[in-house]
C-alpha cells in the first residue's frame, strides 16, 4: 500500500509518515522497483499506535519506546502500566501548574481597571520580578 492510503487510514499526513520514518520511529518500509515505499499493515498498526499516544501525551522518544514494546514479544503489561501511570503523574502536575498560571493572571487581571488609562497594572506586575508568585 501506498502512503497515500497509509495515510488516509492512520488520519496522518504523508509528511509525518516520512518523518516517523526518518527518526526511525516505525519500521522502515520496503521499497517497490519503482523506488516508492510500500507499507503493510504492520506499519498501520505502528502508525496508530504513535498517533494515539501522541494524542494523549506521550512525547514522540516515549511513542518510540511504546512501538518497541509493541514488537517486543517479552514486554510485560506491568512495564507498560507503569509508563502510562507516569505520564498520567505528569500530566497532573502540569493540570496543577496550569491551574497556578490560571490563578495569576486572574489575580492580575482583576486590578486591571480595563479603562482607557495608560496605567495597566497587569504590565506592571508582570515586569516586576516576582510578580506572579502565591505561596
Amino acid at each position: 500500500m501506498n502512503i497515500n492510503e497509509v495515510a488516509k487510514q492512520t488520519q496522518l499526513s504523508a509528511k509525518s509518515i516520512r518523518f516517523y520514518e526518518e527518526k526511525g520511529i516505525i519500521t522502515p518500509p520496503t521499497r517497490g522497483a519503482n523506488g516508492y515505499r510500500q507499507y503493510n499493515q504492520q506499519h498501520i498498526q505502528e502508525l496508530n499506535l504513535i498517533h494515539q499516544a501522541r494524542e494523549v501525551g506521550f512525547s514522540l522518544p516515549e511513542s518510540k519506546e511504546l512501538v518497541a514494546l509493541y514488537h517486543d514479544p517479552h514486554r510485560r503489561s506491568a512495564d507498560v502500566k507503569q509508563r502510562t501511570l507516569s505520564k498520567i503523574a505528569e500530566i497532573d502536575k502540569q493540570i496543577q501548574q496550569l491551574e497556578k498560571m490560571k490563578q495569576q493572571l486572574l489575580a492580575l487581571a482583576e486590578k486591571c481597571p480595563g479603562d482607557n488609562s495608560e496605567n495597566c497594572p497587569i504590565i506592571d506586575g508582570l515586569s516586576q520580578p516576582h510578580c506572579c508568585h502565591q505561596e
